[in-house]
């Protein structure tokens, strides 16, 4: 029989509670403990699910002794904890964004290095069923070679104190999209806009592939999540294009010059792969499945690192109004 591995959950939150319920309803891992920053969020949601609960990381970590920890806090404030959890050579999984701050993240990256540990970031869009059958179509050439793509996201605000956060809190998930389906960004150009509440809240981006396709991104925290399409993709390539509606909701295929279309949408049946959640789920199977068999993790903490290194680069040209070269990206770097 296949050992079940003991998880510890760093997080009482609102997505802290999806880390909980899938390592506590899997029949091969065993939730062991609930770490947050105050103790009644803290104990109700440790009793929700009949497991301990902690505010000390450090005495979680020497009592429970798990064999995965995962990171769901506030988004800035991820590096200290993740910081002792990899010295305390734990295997994590931790939230996007990584940190804000790139000479963080290279710390990070360098201590799990020293300790060969497994470091996985949960850049769950890459696992929704549009996303899977858009990759698998955009390798099999259905849509020749990509020349351009889009990237749209925008809802209501996350308020926190950096003036980047929609740019490296939510847009980071359409940088991982767009170098996950069409390939590494090579250069970047962008305009903001501050004029709602005074942050950087809305922001236009353009970009230059290294296969040298071009590409959009447009996110936003002055729109609403309500809105039909609030997050979309298109990828137009020299046969067809491919459009992905709200990351779970339908997937378009359509070849140049035919005037009909292929649309997947989940059958009247199939309620996991219309389940925005679930995305989470089918990333947590392959992560344990590369875990168990000593693999690295299928999307590795550099894909945050390389997130964060496109968001400075986009603020670097905010600012200066010059257009940044950014460099190729291998993710088994």
């Amino acid at each position: 029989m296949t050992k079940r591995l003991k998880v510890a959950v760093v997080g009482s939150g609102e997505w802290g509670a999806q880390h909980a319920r899938i390592f506590s309803s899997r029949a091969d891992t065993d939730l062991v403990a609930i770490v947050g920053r105050t103790s009644e969020k803290t104990i109700s949601r440790a009793q929700e699910y009949g497991v301990r609960s902690y505010i000390d990381l450090e005495q979680m970590l020497e009592t429970e002794k798990p064999d995965l920890v995962s990171v769901c806090l506030p988004n800035e404030g991820h590096f200290a904890p993740t910081l002792q959890i990899i010295r305390a050579g734990v295997p994590l999984l931790v939230e996007k964004p990584l940190v804000f701050e790139l000479p963080e993240a290279d710390l990070l990256l360098a201590e799990a290095a020293k300790r060969d540990l497994f470091f996985a970031i949960n850049f769950n869009h890459r696992f929704a069923e549009p996303v899977l059958r858009a990759k698998a179509a955009i390798d099999a050439g259905v849509i020749g070679e990509p020349i351009f793509a889009t990237w749209r996201f925008g809802g209501e605000a996350n308020h926190g104190t950096s003036k980047h956060a929609n740019l490296i809190e939510t847009q980071c998930h359409g940088f991982d999209m767009l170098e996950h389906l069409v390939g590494s960004i090579e250069s970047v150009s962008a305009q903001m806009m501050d004029a709602t509440y005074g942050d950087w809240s809305t922001v236009a981006i353009a970009l230059k592939f290294e296969n040298q396709a071009v590409g959009t991104m447009l996110g936003s925290y002055d729109s609403s999540y309500a809105y039909s399409d609030s997050q979309l993709v298109e990828i137009n390539g020299t046969l067809g294009r491919i459009v992905i509606h709200d990351t779970v909701r339908g997937l378009t295929i359509q070849t140049a010059g035919d005037e009909t279309a292929q649309t997947w949408q989940a059958g009247y049946f199939n309620d996991e792969a219309r389940n925005f959640k679930g995305t989470f789920d089918r990333h947590v199977n392959v992560i344990l499945q590369a875990l168990r068999a000593g693999e690295q993790p299928p999307v590795h903490a550099r894909a945050g690192r390389r997130a964060l290194q496109l968001a400075q680069a986009v603020i670097e040209s905010h600012e200066s109004g010059k257009k940044i070269e950014v460099g190729n990206y291998d993710s088994r770097q």
